[in-house]
């Protein structure tokens, strides 16, 4: 008998496409090697003598993805929702992530992020931690050992910060950059992976961009940064890159816009059509964080937009600009905040449903990472057992109607068991 086969058992849910989801009560997923092998009704008698484990009445779903969280941020969550980005950024952000010289601060800081993530219902995430080389690898080491599988940068900043956090020069702090992908392919990590994070384009010099280029050439790693999330971080950048046509065009002049540079954006509440025809082309992902765009008054990103284009995007919680690290939440924020701009911005635009904002917070969202977020055959194995008997209702609720509940009012305690590339976390 092949030993790296089981089985769970359980209403499962998921997500071929935004339009519709995938349920089958009470029904079966095999899981071999890590990666899905089938999703049945009825277990086939091929399967039948291998370890079943029996979820019964509970939901079993794809594990949910956060492409944009900052570690270092989530110390102050819930502080400074007064503000908008770049004074928040002055006031809470730079201050913060500095302490992060300190090893001691940083593993305290991090412990309680990395535990927390683990709790979650995210068992993929993308991660921006601080300038500081050490403490990047920290929080790498922490979070390896969690078994989550994320990708975490150590962030660049050359220009337009304060002096106690900025890097001394381009030349610096891509040195520091290329001593740390060499630590992190040294630790050989099985789930940890680096990625580039460039801040945003006011905080990197040109000079700065284009030896990032040439560190993503030669080590092939993905990026993430920041694109089109407020009014004043817009007219900031066509400033400083006047020979740019857009924002995206800052980051893709030198090659660090997708194309053959694997790129996520979070925000993108401003972006207008020659932006999206420009991440289209050159296949860059969307991390829409709709909480954090509303806590700094950003705005609403058009995200009914993005998905009629045919844009790939998920979700992202974006603490500390959010205030939670669940991306359930991110779900209901995004749905609630569509509708505000449907209703106050643009009528053609039509609110986001639950099927939409599943998608994106699973297979759209995970495909960054590969086949991820779904439990058609070939995809890696990350899976969320949630036991919704804490929420009572007098209703008789399908399996559909449990799961919209579970967007609305979970936490913590409906996540009764967790998988990721077929591992079990807890």
């Amino acid at each position: 008998m092949n030993e790296s086969i089981f089985i769970l058992k359980g209403n499962i849910v998921y997500s071929k496409s935004a339009e519709e989801l995938e349920i089958i009560e009470h029904g079966y997923i095999v899981c071999e090697n890590g990666l899905v092998q089938g999703v049945y009704q009825t277990l086939p008698f091929a399967f039948g003598g291998y370890p079943v484990i029996d979820y019964e009445n509970r939901l079993v779903i794809p594990g949910l993805t956060d492409l944009h969280v900052h570690a270092p941020q989530y110390s102050y969550r819930g502080l400074g929702m007064d503000m908008e980005l770049l004074e928040w950024l002055e006031t809470n952000t730079f201050p913060e992530e500095a302490r992060f010289s300190d090893l001691e601060y940083a593993r305290e800081a991090y412990k309680i992020f990395v535990e927390n993530l683990k709790g979650s219902a995210t068992t993929r995430a993308c991660i921006f931690a601080t300038v500081h080389r050490e403490a990047t690898l920290l929080l790498m080491d922490m979070l390896e050992e969690s078994g989550l599988a994320t990708m975490v940068g150590k962030v660049n900043m050359d220009r337009n910060c304060p002096d106690y956090i900025r890097e001394g020069s381009a030349k610096d702090s891509a040195l520091e950059t290329v001593e740390w992908i060499k630590d992190v392919r040294h630790k050989k990590y099985k789930h940890t992976e680096p990625i580039l994070t460039p801040r945003f384009t006011p905080s990197c010099t040109d000079a700065l961009m284009e030896k990032l280029k040439m560190i993503q050439t030669r080590y092939q790693v993905p990026l993430q940064s920041h694109l089109s999330e407020n009014p004043g971080e817009i007219a900031w950048v066509e400033q400083l890159c006047p020979w740019s046509e857009f924002y995206g065009d800052a980051y893709d002049k030198f090659g660090l816009f997708g194309a053959d540079c694997h790129t996520v954006m979070a925000h993108c509440v401003y972006s207008d059509d020659r932006e999206i025809q420009r991440m289209k082309e050159n296949g860059v992902f969307v991390a829409h964080c709709p909480e954090s765009n509303m806590n700094i008054a950003s705005g609403v990103a058009p995200v009914r937009k993005f998905l009629d284009a045919g844009l790939h995007i998920g979700l992202g919680s974006d603490v500390a600009g959010g205030s939670t690290e669940s991306i359930f939440a991110a779900m209901a924020h995004a749905i609630q905040a569509s509708k505000l701009r449907w209703r106050l911005q643009d009528a053609s635009l039509k609110p986001l449903g639950v099927e939409e904002v599943f998608y994106m917070s699973t297979k759209g969202g995970g495909e960054f990472f590969g086949k991820v977020g779904s439990f058609e055959p070939g995809y890696e194995m990350d899976a969320v057992v949630l036991d919704d008997s804490r929420l009572k209702t007098p209703m008789e609720m399908d399996v559909k109607k449990r799961l919209e509940r579970m967007v609305y009012f979970s936490d913590d305690r409906e996540i009764y068991a967790k998988y990721v590339k077929g591992a079990r976390l807890f």
